[in-house]
């Protein structure tokens, strides 16, 4: 039970840091303004250090030469997510089929296997970097393919600078720094100031996820019980035992079975809401998918895990 408990505890960790921003929301202690400058320092500036640094202290390419397979295998396992979403999302009442979609198929990629591995395998562990080279397109895919989720959405423009984003550059530039061999000459210095703004990055933005979920939360509306409870089962349970059969039948690397399962198993990203809203969707309803899978994960992410110890014993 020691994985269940790891697993369990980093889970708690990272919705704690969330109810606190939660907490703050409800008791209007930042204004609107300052939420905005929260947002970009850790979007664009803790966030992309954080990578960096990580990248450049933990990644080297001599000990993983297959690094650059990583990114492909992002595409199966999204082809995978894709498949899994067109098939059970009829399930979904037609009326918000769309954001039923969007949430299965967008997960919380980062933050929560970041909290995760760090959690089981400890800060320095290689399944960072990893992580970061593995999920490193996703942000392209997310704002260049959510409208087409949505009728009303699908002629809207691409946008472009949302893609081309901080996080994508600090981790193609880590990687030409470790390719190239130059890291060693960067000062000291440097590197402090990069971890030390990117130690930043996951509390501040767990705090402003929390914040945000409370502010779209207290709009929330008529509350569809009927369609969280299939959601639920469907992206907590279903997407994950599903991924948990292939990979069994397949028995890939550790490293690359372990970021599958992470990826199958976390709660949808919590951007959703304000796209359904973009897309002219039904941004209550996303809202109520975002929380109550965040709420069930304390329980399915950590039993996911475990089951999969089953099957890929820690290295």
């Amino acid at each position: 039970m020691d994985v269940f408990i790891w697993v369990l505890e980093a889970v708690l960790i990272l919705l704690g840091i969330g109810s606190i921003g939660f907490w703050v929301a409800r008791r209007n202690a930042i204004a609107e303004n300052v939420q905005g400058f929260l947002i970009q320092l850790a979007v664009n500036i803790a966030l992309p250090c954080m990578i960096f640094s990580s990248i450049v202290v933990n990644f080297t390419p001599e000990k993983f030469p297959d690094w650059w397979q990583l990114p492909l295998w992002w595409f199966v396992f999204a082809a995978i997510s894709l498949t899994l979403t067109l098939i059970t999302m009829f399930l979904s009442q037609k009326e918000t089929r769309g954001e039923f979609a969007i949430n299965l198929f967008y997960q919380n990629g980062l933050f929560f296997p970041l909290i995760i591995i760090g959690g089981v395998f400890g800060s320095d562990a290689p399944y960072l970097p990893q992580l970061y080279i593995f999920i490193m397109l996703h942000p392209i895919m997310f704002f260049s393919t959510y409208q087409l989720f949505f009728k009303k959405a699908r002629a809207q423009k691409t946008q472009w600078h949302r893609i081309v984003s901080p996080i994508l550059i600090a981790t193609i530039l880590a990687l030409i720094i470790q390719l190239v061999g130059v890291s060693a000459y960067l000062p000291d210095v440097i590197h402090t100031i990069l971890e030390t703004l990117g130690r930043m990055a996951l509390p501040l933005i767990m705090i402003i996820l929390g914040g945000s979920l409370y502010l779209d939360f207290r709009q929330k509306g008529k509350i569809y019980y009927k369609e969280i409870v299939k959601f639920l089962v469907i992206k907590n349970l279903v997407f994950p035992l599903v991924f948990l059969g292939i990979l069994i039948l397949w028995q890939p690397s550790y490293s690359i079975a372990l970021l599958f399962l992470l990826q199958a198993a976390v709660p949808p990203v919590t951007a959703t809401p304000i796209l359904t809203e973009r897309a002219g969707g039904n941004k209550a309803i996303s809202n109520q998918f975002v929380l109550s899978s965040f709420i069930f994960s304390i329980v399915t992410v950590p039993a996911m895990f475990r089951l999969f110890s089953q099957f890929f014993p820690l290295p």
